[in-house]
């Protein structure tokens, strides 16, 4: 199970056993880490905690423990186990972060698995005659019982319409994900009780405050915070956008000059609008910065990239999204640890990062295909909850931990947007904000509020800054249009005009549209530098053979788009994680360089 999750040399690693308690706990994590020591115990050896994650406490708990006569190890987590000790349940209820564990009460006899309270840092489990598996990534569990190597067609099928599974499902039979806020006992070696410590009906039901007090409190949140999130031994970078969540981290922390160093990830094309907008705000904040190209060094090592992320993920992102662990290789190079403004947007202006799609006619068998339209129906009912309660624990564990789990196999990943008092806060926004989802216009006075320089500046999408109402009004329609022009071109042409631009693509009219506000261009990568290895893949007989798929029309799909007169590009990014899946974890092939 340990070999299955120690992706890098730069791991460190360890087992722990208590027979008595009939515990056998193993854990990778990032060197030079918040958890990189386990595990971690009191004085009187009696309570062990295993710790995965990030927790960030109010400044005064650890001196507070001391004043209590606790003694403090060195180790960065050291003091979690006593806030267990004074504690008890209390203790999960308070902490702060991404983050599971497992705490070994040898005093009462119990040990206890728990999890923070949206699911962010997945622990899946399978509950079996002979014993309780559970582990940060679904493959520990597959090696250790390899009967289970097989399909659940209901995750399947969810993750085939929504590019993630819902509802603490997986892609394979009898593995689930542990619930966020699961605070689970286990007596001899028994699950003896699965509890929850926290439920979002608490925040729902918050009283709503009117405009100025919810500024005031979200303001005053984000002080009181922020800065617990470039607290710690580890150098911190920041991923710098063009949109307005990042900034409004550097406007209200304002961390000193050449202090943050700052990256922003480009096109092959041109400089993207978060290139030429980073640069900018870096500039202002007087921090370095570099861009980090995703152009022929990516494409050239895509397979193996593709393939590293689907093993890693176990099939829960789409194939696009093998650019994220590139891009995180590169930023290990310059920063071990980076903030981001990952789920600004959703929090606060309820910004929805995925709906289910319908695949091409044909493509999948009946019986399978049933599952697929069935993920509509699941995810039209959980759009029904209070839209805070769906961005954050509902789309931020579901469809954004793939994306993060390849973050976090290179860096440790800080993202204030889900700190606790952060989110609870957003619950409280006036009903007008969010039916209207104009919550937009906090983040621009949060950010002209802590630094008029960075307020001056438009985002990608041309809002906020200063100026005439026409010019500002003319800018963001510009972008809009480009913005727009750019996907109707990518991912998202019409299959019309695929074949006009196919007819005319001699002309390379990408250059005109591609490269403004994306830095992907998979619908042309696809045809052109990657034909080859979509089609090594996808044609393959042993490919075409598969039970779920119809071996014609993945035929027709495949070979449309490689000659250019289709676009099925949101089809390629399934077929390929589907079968990939397929070769990792059900017919148990290696992936390539792994150890």
């Amino acid at each position: 199970m340990l070999k299955a999750i120690h992706h890098e040399p730069f791991y460190c690693s360890g087992t722990w056993v208590d027979e008595s308690l009939g515990v056998y706990a193993g854990w990778t994590a990032l060197r030079d880490s918040f958890c990189e020591e386990m595990p971690i115990s009191n004085e009187r050896q009696d309570v062990h905690l295993i710790f995965s994650g990030e927790e960030y406490p109010d400044p005064q708990t650890v001196q507070q423990l001391r004043n209590r006569g606790h003694r403090i190890g060195s180790t960065e987590a050291a003091y979690l186990v006593h806030l267990y000790e004074e504690e008890d349940r209390g203790f999960i209820r308070n902490l702060n972060g991404m983050f599971h564990g497992l705490i070994a009460d040898r005093a009462r006899g119990i040990v206890r698995l728990f999890n923070d309270r949206y699911g962010m840092h997945r622990l899946y489990y399978h509950d079996s005659k002979d014993g309780f598996y559970f582990a940060t990534e679904a493959k520990a569990i597959l090696a250790a019982c390899p009967e289970l190597r097989t399909y659940d067609l209901r995750g399947l099928g969810e993750f085939i319409a929504c590019s993630c599974v819902l509802e603490n499902r997986t892609i394979f039979k009898d593995i689930c994900v542990l619930p966020g806020a699961s605070w689970w006992t286990f007596r001899n070696a028994q699950l003896h009780s699965k509890n929850t410590y926290f439920a979002s009906r608490q925040w729902e039901e918050q009283t709503q405050l009117k405009a100025e007090p919810y500024y005031e409190e979200l303001r005053s949140v984000l002080l009181t915070t922020l800065p617990r999130y470039f607290a710690g031994r580890r150098k911190l970078g920041i991923a710098m956008t063009g949109g307005l969540d990042t900034r409004v981290i550097l406007a209200t922390q304002q961390p000193a000059p050449g202090s943050l160093p700052s990256y922003t990830f480009a096109s092959k094309l041109r400089d993207t609008y978060d290139v030429r907008i980073g640069r900018r705000v870096a500039g202002i904040c007087q921090q370095p910065h570099q861009v980090i190209e995703v152009g022929n060094d990516f494409l050239n090592s895509f397979a193996d990239h593709a393939e590293r992320s689907v093993f890693i993920t176990e099939g829960t992102v789409d194939l696009c999204r093998a650019s994220d662990l590139y891009v995180s290789q590169k930023i290990r190079e310059i920063t071990p640890a980076k903030i981001v403004g990952t789920y600004g947007s959703e929090i606060v202006r309820h910004a929805v990062m995925f709906k289910p799609v319908v695949p091409p006619e044909g493509m999948y068998v009946p019986e399978f295909l049933r599952h697929v339209q069935a993920a509509t129906d699941t995810y039209t009912t959980l759009r029904q909850q209070h839209p805070v309660t769906f961005a954050a624990f509902c789309q931020s564990p579901w469809y954004h931990h793939g994306i993060l789990a390849l973050e976090q196999t290179q860096l440790t990943v800080r993202s204030p947007f889900m700190d606790n008092d952060f989110v609870r806060t957003v619950y409280r926004a006036p009903m007008a904000g969010a039916s209207n989802n104009n919550n937009e216009d906090i983040r621009l006075r949060l950010i002209k509020d802590g630094s008029p320089a960075l307020g001056r500046v438009r985002s990608d999408r041309g809002i906020g800054g200063y100026g005439s109402q026409l010019s500002a009004a003319f800018t963001r329609a510009y972008r809009e249009f480009t913005f727009k022009a750019e996907y109707a071109y990518d991912e998202g042409m019409p299959q019309p005009l695929a074949r006009i631009d196919h007819f005319l693509s001699r002309l390379h009219l990408e250059r005109l549209f591609l490269g403004r506000h994306k830095l992907l261009h998979f619908r042309v990568w696809y045809r052109d530098q990657l034909s080859e290895y979509v089609r090594q893949i996808l044609l393959d007989p042993v490919t075409l053979s598969r039970p779920y798929l119809h071996k014609k029309t993945v035929e027709a799909v495949v070979n449309s788009h490689l000659n250019g007169t289709r676009n099925y590009t949101t089809a390629i990014h399934k077929l390929l994680a589907l079968e990939l899946v397929q070769r990792l974890f059900l017919s148990g092939q290696s992936p390539t360089g792994s150890a």
